[in-house]
């Protein structure tokens, strides 16, 4: 009962304040939501439920109370962790704009030399534009950038710049949010007021929406982009119980 008015209030929290709470009081969050019915695969604890996430209206149960992650940062972790040597082998990493969900992970595994980029976000190394990058050709050996091209005007030169410095043979990950039921990307700068653009493009801060096209806008920039619906490879009640997306794709890209 008690549970039950607590994910009450939960779900009538204004987003902003839900933020500020969830990283404030995420060890009370952790503990008051603690239950078997759902499994935050990065740090394994389970839960009771999940707490709700969104801008311009509210997912129910999919931000998960210990590291905070959502359903996009699930999926990729799952995927790093069933398809991938990610956790074992010695590579030179590229995170832009870094999720808190991962960032301490991935700074603590001594495997991985590893390097935060962003032009604002205070947990980066290297404060630097996406579509002018400080780093040398070939430079990297896995880049993740992730939910970042949907902010970047310019994104066709940012893609290029992502291909330049990923060094033959590395991947990228570069996930974005997709309306799969659209065949091409739409973008109208003409729209400015932020009300209109959050409820068109899914945030205020958004340039444009991505299609199916946008596979092959990575390709047409050199990739060689692999498309992983990692919800064939699950039951259903593991997608329940890791509160994925079932539809979403992860673009997995390789640089010959």
């Amino acid at each position: 009962m008690i549970k039950k008015g607590f994910r009450f209030i939960l779900n009538h929290i204004p987003r902003p304040l839900l933020i500020k709470l969830s990283y404030v009081a995420r060890p009370i969050l952790a503990t008051a939501l603690r239950g078997k019915k759902y499994t935050d695969p990065i740090d394994k604890k389970s839960f009771s439920t999940f707490l709700p996430y969104g801008y311009v209206t509210q997912r129910p149960n999919v931000l998960s109370p210990s590291t905070l992650s959502l359903e996009r940062h699930r999926l990729l972790w799952l995927y790093l962790e069933g398809q991938t040597d990610f956790f074992t082998q010695p590579r030179k990493m590229l995170h832009f704009a870094p999720e808190q969900a991962f960032y301490k992970r991935f700074r603590n595994m001594r495997h991985l030399d590893y390097t935060t980029t962003d032009l604002n976000s205070p947990l980066a190394d290297v404060k630097a534009d996406i579509c002018k990058l400080p780093f040398k050709d070939n430079s990297y050996d896995v880049i993740f950038c992730n939910h970042v091209l949907e902010h970047i005007p310019d994104d066709d030169l940012a893609m290029q710049e992502l291909y330049r410095v990923l060094k033959p043979k590395g991947f990228a990950i570069l996930q974005v949010p997709q309306d799969l039921n659209r065949d091409t990307t739409f973008e109208d700068d003409s729209i400015t007021d932020p009300k209109e653009r959050a409820k068109i493009f899914g945030q205020y801060d958004h340039v444009r929406i991505y299609g199916r096209d946008y596979f092959k806008k990575l390709e047409e920039k050199g990739f060689i982009v692999k498309q992983i619906l990692l919800a064939n490879q699950l039951s259903k009640e593991e997608i329940e119980r890791y509160r994925i997306n079932p539809t979403e794709i992860l673009p997995v890209c390789y640089k010959n």
